[in-house]
């Protein structure tokens, strides 16, 4: 199989895509700047957009991966989801230009040109027909389900698999406990993690974490997290984020003072943290968020409610985003970033009375999967917060917002890095069940329907784990805000969508809660809410920088 083919029918889709954006941004746009009730009017396509682009994106990085050492099967495997991803971006182009009729119809044509050419009927055929899946099961068969790993420096590469062994002789043998039983992440799990250093992956060497001082190194987080979702998304792959997050608030805008004081802690795991950003009203309306917090003397009060605040019970330190002024026209400006301490808790209900004044509520909210860290409600009811534990000090009022924002896309690409982790384990454990399972008297996997669904999965985790490291390598240059996006939007369908096979492969014993496949699925289904939920990145993220981008181009282009 030749991917030269393949290549030039990317360069034409990503023409088509150029003008599929520019044609959303003159729907949404007056005098070249978008229109925030025209954005709202095409939010349809604003969201096929933004899925094309990270269809279209997955699909150039797995076909760029290639190289003369790839496997037969890398190569298939990668051809596979170009093929797959453009028959959806073709899809969802077509619909694009047939609701912007006035800016498509000649888009329209060109697309319909494309997607009945001789060329791309061709490379359908070779990587996606009958025939075709059923040479790509037998070698992914043959091999039993292993795919090459993404290369990565090889620091990154001991790291991974000194974790991935970690995870599975350690945290996969209670994962089901944690998961049927509804428990909390025990010390037996963190005691290892923190002497391991998972805490302080995004730290700068210098505050006592393993990051260079001088640059991020994501694509280390990117493998230390995976490896552990793998064996549990909930009791061990997860617990990076909130640090990462706390702690680039510090670095980015917290005192001296506040950065000496709780960067080492917090890159030792002592304290544990939790994000308390989202309220009972409001969900990703972050401007519209009101727990209020009032000035007194010597520091604030704070009233008012949060909610799924992950971590919230275990959590010795809680970073809050609160409203310090009180005119709410200010919108997100009006936030700041308030550090609460509390003691921590196992259970899934506490009242903390302070010392100083007020009390703390939470109560866990039950949930269908993502078991062993919970999610809380809490109540503050005039809980005081001492005046040096707002972040910044007297400047940072005003900019919590901003110093949340700093931490999510870190957050984002770990979200994508915990789907790589759920979906390694799921299509693992569907490989193992189709070959040890008899139907008929043969192997499940001796049938071409299942090996054509396994090569589709393990396409689909492919492309999702080779974007992750490569926009990774992005950030770690300082760009990559969108990207990340991209990918996490991507990654936590995919991990939906090949949970969801897997446990289909597994029949009627998927269903069953003794069968890990089952908790994988229920995992997964987490993934495309928090962190960004999938529409506000579409829409807020991915399609309005893709027109921006556009609208600017244009002007651009017309004054040159």
């Amino acid at each position: 199989m030749n991917n030269k083919s393949a290549l030039n029918a990317l360069v034409q889709l990503r023409f088509l895509f150029s003008k599929a954006t520019h044609a959303c941004a003159q729907s949404c746009s007056i005098k070249g700047q978008l229109n925030a009730q025209l954005l709202d009017l095409h939010q349809p396509s604003s969201y096929e957009l933004a899925w094309c682009a990270a269809e279209l994106l997955a699909a150039e990085t797995a076909v760029s991966s290639l190289h003369a050492k790839s496997s037969e099967l890398d190569i298939r495997l990668a051809l596979l989801f170009m093929v797959d991803a453009t028959t959806s971006i073709i899809t969802r182009m077509e619909s694009l230009f047939i609701d912007l009729s006035d800016a498509g119809k000649q888009s329209l044509s060109a697309l319909h040109a494309f997607s009945t050419s001789i060329e791309w009927i061709e490379l359908r055929r070779s990587a996606a027909s009958e025939s075709a899946l059923a040479t790509t099961g037998n070698l992914f068969v043959l091999g039993n389900g292993e795919i090459t790993d993404v290369v990565v420096p090889e620091p990154t590469a001991m790291a991974r698999e000194s974790f991935r062994r970690f995870a599975s002789e350690v945290v996969a043998p209670i994962a089901e406990e944690i998961h049927r039983q509804d428990l909390t992440v025990p010390e037996s799990l963190l005691k290892p993690m923190r002497e391991m250093g998972v805490f302080g992956l995004s730290i700068p060497a210098r505050f006592g974490g393993s990051s260079p001082d001088d640059r991020d190194d994501t694509q280390l987080m990117v493998a230390v997290t995976e490896a552990l979702s793998e064996a549990s998304l909930a009791a061990a792959g997860s617990l990076i984020t909130r640090p990462e997050i706390l702690s680039r608030a510090l670095l980015i805008g917290g005192t001296p003072e506040q950065q000496a004081h709780w960067i080492p802690r917090i890159a030792c795991g002592d304290p544990l943290c939790a994000i308390a950003m989202t309220e009972p009203d409001y969900g990703s309306d972050v401007a519209g968020l009101s727990l209020k917090a009032t000035r007194v003397v010597g520091g604030w009060v704070v009233n008012g409610a949060k909610t799924w605040c992950t971590f919230a019970g275990k959590a010795g330190l809680l970073m809050v985003v609160a409203r310090t002024d009180p005119d709410r026209s200010l919108g997100h400006k009006g936030l700041s970033l308030l550090l609460i301490e509390k003691p921590s808790f196992d259970g899934h209900e506490f009242d903390f009375q302070s010392h100083t004044g007020g009390r703390l509520r939470g109560k866990a909210i039950p949930t269908i999967g993502y078991r062993g860290m919970h999610s809380f409600d809490l109540s503050f009811h005039d809980f005081f917060v001492p005046e040096q534990n707002i972040i910044g000090g007297e400047g940072g009022l005003g900019k919590g917002f901003y110093l949340t924002m700093a931490g999510m896309m870190g957050g984002r690409m770990q979200t994508a890095a915990r789907s790589s982790g759920v979906m390694r384990a799921a299509l693992k454990a569907a490989v193992r069940y189709a070959i040890d399972r008899k139907v008929f008297g043969a192997p499940l996997s001796d049938y071409s329907l299942t090996r054509a669904k396994l090569v589709r999965m393990a396409a689909r985790f492919s492309a999702c784990r080779q974007l992750a490291y490569a926009i990774a390598v992005v950030m770690d240059s300082g760009g990559g805000r969108m990207e990340a996006s991209l990918v996490k939007l991507l990654a936590c369908r995919s991990a939906e969508i090949i949970t969801r096979d897997a446990l289909q492969i597994h029949g009627g014993m998927g269903y069953a809660e003794e069968s890990a496949v089952s908790r994988y699925f229920v995992d997964a289904r987490v993934l495309s809410i928090f962190e960004g939920a999938e529409e506000t990145l579409a829409l807020k993220v991915v399609a309005r920088s893709l027109m921006e981008q556009s609208l600017q181009i244009k002007t651009e282009t017309s004054r040159g």
